[in-house]
């Protein structure tokens, strides 16, 4: 697909959410750009000149879950892009295509060659964004200056906690998810009501998101978009729904981390307690913080704490 084109009902719900989006925002100077990478044509906004944020989203979210912090972070001197990742239009939907954790990884390295012609960029990621970020910085740490990692611990303490019953409850969506056809169906009931419960679920009591949440369900109604992201889940556990071609990037996903890494959840975050002791896993400079009343959606609950605080990991001497 040339980097240009993008499919019309695509086009129509960029605008739509960018409709959306206006309603909660009131600085949007941000673009949104298409570009080729990994065989597929990824949509992005883009704010601001500087030195490359690559700022990534996770379920159930898009690109403009970073709204808050794409303003700021431009005003503070940086290039910031967002993409929307593999099947979440407006980005392409691969036809019988990958979503395992490998090939994610193998997206982001392909966006910061196209990009950022290779250089090093920061990375931010959240949920899945930060799962993939996990990825990144251990199997291409040439590619990332610094990275922050919010919400999901490291790989290795996610699966540990598979065996820890209240983490299995917090995560019941994973083993829902790998139901044939039946989240298919039922998601998109009452106008998506089950995204609405997982948004009350993860967040602080109060917390009001629902125009950001609207424009998620605008995205997910796509045709091939619910089934696509559900792909992430079913990727999990299932090898036959994993690229046999990227199994040296699967082991490299396995190093120890040498990137200065930040990594930040909600305080009211049941996955806290799994991050504030996996150390053991960075080699480079790390540190943990907890960002009071907040849930698993910190940066839009507490957005101006968490900007600051990406901001002033990101600006840090020697780097």
């Amino acid at each position: 697909m040339n980097v240009d084109t993008i499919n019309v009902s695509h086009i129509h719900l960029a605008l739509t959410m960018h409709t959306r989006i206006h309603a909660y925002t009131s600085t949007m100077t941000m673009t949104m750009n298409t570009i080729n990478a990994n065989g597929l044509t990824f949509a992005y906004l883009e704010e601001g000149h500087g030195p490359l944020v690559l700022m990534l989203h996770g379920f159930p979210d898009t690109a403009h879950t970073w709204s808050h912090q794409m303003t700021s972070l431009a005003a503070a001197g940086y290039r910031v892009i967002a993409p929307f990742l593999r099947g979440y239009p407006p980005t392409d939907i691969p036809h019988n295509g990958y979503y395992d954790k490998a090939t994610l990884v193998r997206d982001v390295a392909a966006l910061i060659g196209a990009l950022n012609e290779g250089e090093p960029v920061y990375l931010v990621g959240q949920d899945w964004g930060a799962i993939t970020a996990y990825g990144v910085v251990a199997a291409y740490p040439e590619l990332v200056r610094r990275a922050v990692v919010m919400a999901v611990p490291h790989p290795a303490e996610v699966n540990k906690s598979l065996l820890l019953p209240k983490h299995v409850q917090r995560s019941f969506h994973w083993w829902f998810f790998q139901l044939p056809n039946l989240p298919e169906k039922a998601l998109p009931e009452n106008d998506f009501a089950f995204i609405d419960y997982l948004w009350d679920y993860w967040t602080t009591p109060g917390h009001c998101d629902e125009a950001h949440i609207a424009s998620i369900k605008d995205m997910l109604k796509q045709p091939g978009a619910l089934a696509a992201t559900l792909g992430y889940y079913r990727a999990m556990f299932d090898v036959q729904k994993m690229d046999p071609r990227l199994d040296d990037v699967r082991r490299a996903m396995e190093r120890t981390i040498e990137t200065p890494t930040l990594a930040l959840c909600g305080a009211d975050d049941l996955r806290a307690e799994l991050m504030t002791d996996q150390g053991q896993y960075f080699t480079g400079e790390y540190h943990f913080e907890l960002v009071p009343g907040a849930g698993h959606f910190l940066h839009r609950e507490q957005p101006e704490q968490v900007t600051q605080l990406v901001i002033d990991w990101l600006g840090k001497t020697g780097t």
